[in-house]
């Protein structure tokens, strides 16, 4: 399809060791531009092995993934590295922010090390992303002093700083409570309004139910995947999440 981003084929993921073990078994799914899915299904059925294939965070498997029609199987660790940074953007469940920079030296890092723009434009975009969040005032707080919906937001404001396509999260909301959980979910939504396709790992039923898609894994397969038949109503009325404007961060 002209519209998919993503594509892997026959995904086969083992374990060695004393008691070999496939994590993975024969899966293929395919996911397009500014679609929003998630991954459920009990700890160890190989939802994060999973993700972790598809960001090619982990390159021991067998089978075939594309993105954005590049065929990433069997590239060199440096090629893999540079087109991970220009097109795939982390978030993880723990933030990984460095507690003794700034929260804006956290978010430039990224960029810094692709080199495509020079420090003053990566700042600018930055500080840009930071004021679409209605966080702009913890711009220089070191970021180990922020509460750890602060610290989640940053954390996704570092992973939008390239511009990636595609945003990859691990569990994103679940050391949150569930205002904070709500504010995550809004940004994700407003990056798939966007055109940015989000591929979320969750626990959070209710989370995964207001997705575009919910993908169901059960012991290293896919089990079922379909939308979600109803978007149950929020629990609370979380402060409003600011309006993305239309900009060069999002096409």
């Amino acid at each position: 399809m002209e519209n998919t981003i993503l594509k892997a084929e026959r995904l086969n993921k083992s374990f060695t060791g004393p008691d070999p073990f496939q994590v993975l078994k024969d899966i293929s799914l395919s996911v397009d531009k500014g679609e929003f899915i998630t991954i459920v299904g009990k700890s160890g059925c190989g939802k994060s092995t999973l993700l972790y294939l598809l960001s090619t965070l982990d390159t021991d498997y067998q089978g075939t993934i594309t993105i954005n029609g590049s065929r990433l199987t069997g590239l060199k660790e440096r090629d893999l590295a540079r087109f991970r940074n220009e097109h795939i953007g982390f978030v993880f469940q723990f933030h990984f922010l460095l507690p003794e920079f700034t929260v804006l030296q956290n978010i430039m890092i990224p960029a810094l090390k692709l080199g495509a723009l020079p420090k003053d434009a990566i700042e600018h975009n930055a500080m840009q992303i930071l004021r679409q969040m209605g966080i702009q005032d913890t711009a220089l707080k070191p970021s180990g002093k922020l509460s750890g919906g602060q610290q989640q937001r940053v954390a996704i404001a570092r992973a939008l700083i390239n511009n990636p396509g595609i945003i990859m999260a691990d569990e994103p909301t679940g050391n949150l409570d569930s205002a904070n959980t709500q504010i995550i979910f809004n940004i994700f939504q407003e990056l798939s309004a966007h055109g940015n396709t989000i591929i979320a790992v969750t626990h959070d039923r209710d989370f995964a139910g207001r997705s575009d898609r919910i993908i169901e894994m059960k012991d290293g397969t896919i089990n079922t995947t379909a939308e979600p038949a109803a978007p149950p109503a929020p629990c609370l009325e979380p402060e409003p999440l600011r309006a993305f404007p239309s900009s060069s961060l999002f096409p």
